[in-house]
C-alpha cells in the first residue's frame, strides 16, 4: 500500500516517524512518502519537505509567510496526485492539513488525522470540516471523545504516543551532561520562539550560579542562533538530546507546547514560558476558549505547572517560580503526585501500534 503522511513540526516527526515504524511492521509491502523530518525519513519514509521550512506560528506570522504557505499548499496537491496514495495520513498542524484534507476528499482520498487539530480550544465549528472531509479521526487525548460525540462525530481514542515515546527512554541510563545540578531550557524549534523567549530563559542564570543551564538545541537549528544569544555566559547547548537532558533535569524552563508534557512525564518540575507576537497573542486570547496553554494543565482540567504568560513571562517571575519548583519541598510533593496522576490518565502505551493497525485495518 502507498501511504502519504504529512506533519509540520518537531512533535509531528517524533510521533509520524514511530507511526511509520508500525506501519512497516504491519504492511510489509509499504511504500511511504512525507512530509516531515529527520525522524521519519530515518525511520523509512520519502521526506518531500522539511518541518522546518513549514514551521510558522502566530497570526501575524502566518500572514507574513502567507504567500510561502500557500505555494507549499499547492505542490503538496500536485506531489500527492503525482503519487496516487492509497492514503493520507494527517498529523495535528491543522492550518495546513485542514486544507488538503478537504481537496483530498474531494479528489476520493481516503483521509485519516492521526492527532486530533485543537477544535476543543478554539474555532468549534471546525468540527463540521473535519466531520466532512476526515474518513478516521484517530485522537490521543481522553477527553477529545467525549467532546466530538457532543458534534455526533465517532472517534477512535489510540492512547498518547509519548506514553510509548518516554517508557523506553527511561529503560536507557542518561549520559552524563554536568558535574552540577541542571536547569534545562527548552525554548522550543522554531527560530522566532527561541528568539523571543531564549534571552528571557537566560536572565535567571546569574541567580544560581550552583546549578548548570543547558539548552535543549533544536536538530534543525543552527549553533550560532542559540550562541549568539548565549553570549560569554556559562551556559551549555545540548543538541538532538531533549531526553537525555530531561533524565537528568532538576528543573526546566519550557515553551508551551508538547514540551510541557514531555517535561511532565519525565518528572521534571517546570515552569511554562510563552511569549509571542502582542497582535497575535490579543487575537488568540479573544477566540481561544481553554484556560490554560500548557497541555498538561488542560489534560489535568487544573492548574498544575505555572505558566508564565506575555508580560508575566520577566526575570522576577521566573526566579520566584524557579525557586518553588526547585526549593519548596511541599510544592515539588504535590507536583510530583499531579505527575503520576496524569499517566494514568493517559494510560495506554501503544499509541503507534494502535494508529497503524486502524490505518492499514482501513486499507484492508
Amino acid at each position: 500500500m502507498r501511504y502519504y503522511i504529512i506533519a509540520g513540526e518537531a512533535s509531528g516527526d517524533l510521533h509520524g516517524s514511530n507511526l511509520i515504524k508500525a506501519i512497516h511492521q504491519k504492511d510489509a509491502n509499504a511504500h511511504i512518502r512525507c512530509w516531515g523530518g529527520d525522524k521519519m525519513q530515518a525511520a523509512g519514509a520519502e521526506l518531500v519537505k522539511h518541518y522546518r521550512d513549514l514551521a510558522f506560528m502566530g497570526f501575524v506570522e502566518v500572514l507574513m509567510h502567507l504567500r510561502t504557505i500557500l505555494n507549499n499548499i499547492d505542490f503538496c496537491k500536485k506531489d500527492i496526485t503525482a503519487y496516487k496514495p492509497d492514503v493520507l495520513v494527517l498529523i495535528d498542524y491543522p492550518g495546513f492539513n485542514m486544507r488538503i484534507a478537504e481537496w483530498a476528499k474531494q479528489q476520493g482520498i481516503k483521509v485519516v488525522y492521526y492527532i486530533s487539530p485543537q477544535v476543543w480550544a478554539w474555532k468549534e465549528n471546525r468540527t463540521k470540516k473535519l466531520k466532512r472531509d476526515v474518513d478516521k479521526m484517530l485522537v490521543i487525548l481522553p477527553f477529545e471523545v467525549d467532546f466530538y460525540k457532543k458534534w455526533n462525530y465517532e472517534v477512535n481514542y489510540v492512547g498518547h504516543p509519548l506514553i510509548q515515546v518516554v517508557e523506553q527512554e527511561m529503560q536507557t541510563p542518561p549520559v552524563k551532561l554536568a558535574d552540577k545540578p541542571i536547569i534545562a531550557l527548552l525554548p522550543g524549534s522554531r527560530a522566532q520562539e527561541i528568539k523571543v523567549k531564549l534571552p528571557i530563559m537566560l536572565q535567571a542564570v546569574k541567580h544560581y550560579p550552583d546549578y548548570q543551564f543547558i539548552i535543549a538545541q533544536a536538530p534543525s537549528q543552527p549553533d550560532e542562533l542559540y550562541t549568539s544569544i548565549i553570549g560569554n555566559q556559562q551556559v551549555q547547548l545540548a543538541k538532538g538530546q531533549t531526553y537525555n537532558l530531561l533524565k537528568q533535569a532538576a528543573a526546566a524552563l519550557v515553551t508551551s507546547g508538547t514540551a510541557t508534557l514531555e517535561t511532565a512525564l519525565f518528572g521534571v518540575p517546570q515552569v511554562v514560558c510563552y511569549k509571542g507576537n502582542p497582535i497575535s497573542y490579543w487575537l488568540a486570547k479573544k477566540l481561544i476558549k481553554v484556560n490554560y496553554i500548557a497541555l498538561v494543565n488542560l489534560i489535568m482540567d487544573k492548574p498544575v505547572i505555572t505558566e508564565l504568560i506575555q508580560a508575566d513571562l520577566n526575570e522576577t517571575m521566573i526566579k520566584q517560580e524557579l525557586d518553588k519548583i526547585l526549593y519548596n519541598k511541599e510544592h515539588i510533593s504535590r507536583l510530583k503526585a499531579d505527575y503520576t496522576q496524569l499517566w494514568h490518565l493517559l494510560g495506554n502505551s501503544n499509541a503507534s501500534e494502535n494508529a497503524a493497525e486502524a490505518i492499514v485495518g482501513m486499507l484492508r
